[in-house]
């Protein structure tokens, strides 16, 4: 007599028992898969390496003549000459050097500086949140583009002067969506458990509020690099910065100034305003893959495959 088998519904006969749902992937780790972000910070960083290999593959002065003047990309000149003979390579990869300590700096300092308000003024409120949001609603309502000719018109020339600029001008911005994030966090449950167990102030906004900020402080921190390298060479490109100092800004600002584009001399121009515009998009490919890892609506699930059953099974 044929002994009956007997199944679960939904469950074939030898069936291995699912597996365990994988638990949620960490934020390093979403970012290392995540194709927009490999793909920035591969551009980000053979742009660092090149800056730092600078004076190994250009030794000496970039700005010495080295050659006839403008002349066209060959296999001497990779990149061509400027008008005054200097070649366009060693210009455009010793420029890199500048403009990224400049970027890098400003967006470090100005969102160190927009989590110190931002977390100060939502944590104490009333007096303090006022006095901390009319200064930065005053940096706010300043005009940016007049305000940083006349600081950098009127400050000593130098690489120290447009980075101060830059912070000045830059931090206000994030502040305000810092603290905005920081107020939502300071009302829930955790923040007030730790407020009445006595932990200290600089430990609730700094242990408790700041490590759920980390998309935002993330996300602020590319805008403030992508803001101080494009501030930087729009400053430098009208001729408030060092001139005496090799960056992409003063690299477009001598091709202006000879003329680069009357003569038709693209070779000049191009390299540093393609620099600026790749190192712009790989900090926005980065900033987009920040969200799509954090924002659960932006993250793509793979949907399982629908289970087997003993029935479709058997046939």
């Amino acid at each position: 007599m044929a002994t009956a088998i007997l199944q679960q519904p939904g469950k074939t006969a030898g069936a291995t028992p699912a597996a365990k749902p994988k638990p949620n992937r960490s934020f390093v780790h979403g970012l290392l898969t995540n194709k927009k972000a490999l793909v920035g910070m591969a551009v980000m960083a053979l742009f660092i390496v090149v800056a730092l290999l600078a004076p190994v593959l250009f030794p000496g002065d970039p700005s010495r003549i080295t050659a006839m003047a403008s002349l066209e990309p060959d296999a001497g000149h990779w990149l061509g000459t400027t008008a005054k003979g200097q070649d366009v390579l060693a210009l455009t990869v010793h420029g890199a050097r500048s403009s990224l300590l400049v970027g890098l700096t400003v967006g470090f300092a100005s969102t160190f500086i927009g989590i110190l308000v931002g977390l100060a003024s939502a944590y104490f409120g009333k007096v303090i949140d006022e006095a901390l949001s009319l200064v930065t609603n005053v940096f706010l309502l300043l005009p940016g583009l007049p305000l940083l000719v006349i600081l950098a018109a009127f400050l000593p020339p130098g690489l120290g002067t447009v980075i101060l600029v830059l912070i000045v001008t830059g931090w206000a911005g994030s502040a305000r969506v810092l603290r905005s994030q920081a107020l939502s966090i300071r009302s829930k449950d955790f923040v007030a458990a730790a407020v009445v167990s006595g932990e200290r102030a600089g430990r609730i906004m700094f242990r408790e509020i700041l490590p759920n900020m980390a998309s935002i402080v993330m996300g602020t921190l590319l805008a403030c690099v992508i803001y101080g390298i494009g501030a930087q060479a729009g400053l430098e490109f009208l001729g408030l910065g060092d001139v005496s100092t090799v960056s992409w800004g003063n690299n477009l600002f001598w091709a202006g100034n000879e003329g680069a584009l009357l003569t038709g001399s693209w070779w000049v121009f191009v390299p540093s305003g393609v620099c600026i515009a790749l190192v712009a998009f790989a900090l926005a490919l980065i900033n987009y893959a920040v969200d799509e890892v954090t924002n659960p609506r932006l993250r793509k699930v793979k949907t399982p495959a629908p289970a087997t059953t003993g029935r479709s099974a058997a046939k």
